[in-house]
């Protein structure tokens, strides 16, 4: 592909990606009215965004699989319609558990997304290249952003559409997606002999699945110290061992172990999971609390994430910039965990009457560490592995980060409702209300606007509290990142696109063979110094080409 085809086959990616992220952000602003019109609750409420987490992280590793298998962009176009047609059967839930599970062919659609993405830019630039398309990728990433929270909050606060449309409203922008995709992606189909590893894939599903179901349930539906605790981490626990030994005998493994013998894989998955959990766990419990806690309508909740939108589109653009200029990036990326570790911590302050003033200027150091933290972070895997494993090293990332994000989610949101609980409970007793007469712990988001005005003012204090601990665990967590982070070895970022460097890998070994049958002219000498040169990077290729 030449260079202006690369960047029309980007911009059609891009807006694939675009319609994805504003699915995925148009329904948190939308979320606290749909769990209240629905009769959920805070537990239903985290598995609504859990359900998509976990589907798209199980499914992440197996996209990258058949990214080495088949057309990258038939597949990219069928996660598209996956993702749209999860859109619309969502808009159709009539109870919070159809929508849960409509939600989970939403995730199905996503997990090829997010692997895909990286995995065809990656094929397409090289890692140096990579820093100066960061700007317009954190760009589309902070528009859908801003755009899917404005818009979801419109679409609730308009009577005559309601939160149906929030899903519905994708659908058109996706068809015009799929057309630019069609019409501009051109990658060629490098096959290899794979053979999916769906044991693999299922083990590690069910043993994720059962630890976030204990999680969730653990200290409401049962006790922590219980039998039934114990149960189901005991076959959480053998399900991922089982999942591990298959890992070990499978020719191609999901998660190829192998992977982890080099130090900067290992490093950038822990920072990974722990970018994945502090991201995701932490801000999906924003919306909530501007609408629950402080009473904005879904409208200016949506407004009111702009600080961290635009400290993130600002951050990403510069460093990349910054990375391609000169080639390094791990300054950029200490310094992106250390805004996500102060942006949390200082977060983690605030209370149901702090000033918005400060949470802004909280919100925008926040964004700004994750700006340079999220879309560099894949660089030095990418930069690392040879290019055979390009696709398995991106989706791997991206497994754990998803996998970080569906545990997040569940854990953090299990413990705000426990603590939200027990503040409720403080809160009534404090105020002299009778508990059996309160419906106790029992008022929160499912019958928020049946209670009385001073009974629910005690809700919402509760969760504007409560929230703050989410924010603190976040905080530690993105440290555990910036630790892991400087610990990579800074390694300087090659100028070879995946498929350049597959090509001269291949072309070297096909040369390196004819030597080794016998003989050869001035004219493939020659030839095979230029291999050599193309494959000038610490790998296979160029051991191939200078042997």
């Amino acid at each position: 592909m030449t260079h202006k085809q690369r960047i029309e086959a980007l911009v059609g990616l891009l807006l694939g990606m675009f319609v994805a992220f504003l699915s995925s952000t148009i329904v948190s602003n939308a979320l606290p009215t749909i769990i209240t019109e629905l009769h959920g609750t805070q537990d239903q409420y985290t598995w609504v965004v859990t359900a998509t987490l976990l589907a798209s992280t199980a499914t992440t590793p197996i996209w990258g699989k058949f990214a080495d298998l088949v057309s990258k962009k038939l597949l990219i176009q069928l996660s598209l319609l996956l993702f749209t047609l999860g859109s619309v059967l969502a808009g159709l839930s009539t109870s919070v558990p159809m929508l849960i599970g409509f939600r989970v062919v939403q995730g199905l659609g996503l997990g090829g997304l997010q692997a895909l993405g990286i995995i065809i830019i990656a094929a397409m630039f090289s890692p140096r290249e990579r820093g100066r398309y960061q700007g317009p990728m954190a760009a589309v990433m902070s528009v859908a952003t801003v755009a899917g929270p404005l818009l979801g909050g419109l679409i609730v606060d308009t009577s005559w559409l309601g939160w149906r449309w929030c899903f519905f409203v994708g659908a058109p922008l996706a068809v015009i997606a799929l057309v630019v995709i069609g019409r501009t992606l051109n990658l060629p189909v490098v096959k290899r002999d794979v053979k999916i590893d769906y044991a693999g894939a299922t083990l590690i599903a069910a043993g994720v699945s059962v630890l976030l179901i204990w999680v969730t349930l653990a200290g409401k539906n049962f006790a922590w110290g219980s039998a039934t605790s114990y149960e189901l981490v005991a076959v959480g626990v053998v399900l991922l061992g089982l999942a591990v030994f298959a890992e070990t005998r499978a020719k191609d493994p999901v998660v190829p172990l192998r992977l982890f013998r080099d130090r900067t894989m290992t490093l950038a998955t822990l920072a990974s999971i722990a970018v994945g959990v502090a991201m995701f766990g932490g801000a999906v419990f924003l919306g909530q609390y501007f609408q629950i806690a402080r009473g904005y309508s879904p409208t200016a909740a949506g407004l009111l994430t702009l600080p961290m939108v635009i400290g993130s589109m600002l951050s990403a653009t510069v460093s990349g910039a910054l990375i391609t200029k000169y080639g390094k990036w791990k300054r950029y990326l200490i310094g992106g965990a250390i805004g996500m570790s102060a942006g949390f911590l200082l977060l983690s302050t605030t209370d149901h009457d702090t000033n918005m003033v400060l949470i802004g200027v909280y919100l925008f150091v926040l964004g700004a560490g994750m700006g340079m933290t999220m879309q560099n972070l894949v660089l030095p895997v990418q930069n690392n592995v040879a290019p055979t494993d390009l696709g398995s090293a991106s989706a791997t990332v991206a497994f754990f980060r998803s996998l970080g994000g569906a545990a997040g989610v569940s854990v953090l949101g299990a413990v705000l409702s426990t603590h939200v609980s027990d503040l409720i409970t403080k809160g009534l007793v404090a105020a002299g209300v009778d508990l059996s007469e309160a419906g106790g712990s029992g008022a929160g988001l499912s019958n928020l606007k049946d209670l009385p005005e001073s009974i629910s003012t005690i809700v919402r204090a509760a969760y504007g509290d409560a929230t703050a601990r989410v924010f603190l665990i976040s905080g530690v967590l993105a440290m555990l990142s910036l630790v892991a982070i400087a610990f990579l070895k800074e390694v300087a970022l090659r100028t070879h696109s995946g498929i350049e460097q597959l090509e001269a890998e291949r072309a070297a070994q096909a040369a390196a063979d004819v030597l080794s049958v016998g003989g050869a002219d001035s004219e493939l000498i020659s030839e095979i110094d230029e291999l050599e040169d193309r494959a000038a990077y610490d790998g296979s290729a160029g051991r191939h080409a200078r042997s």
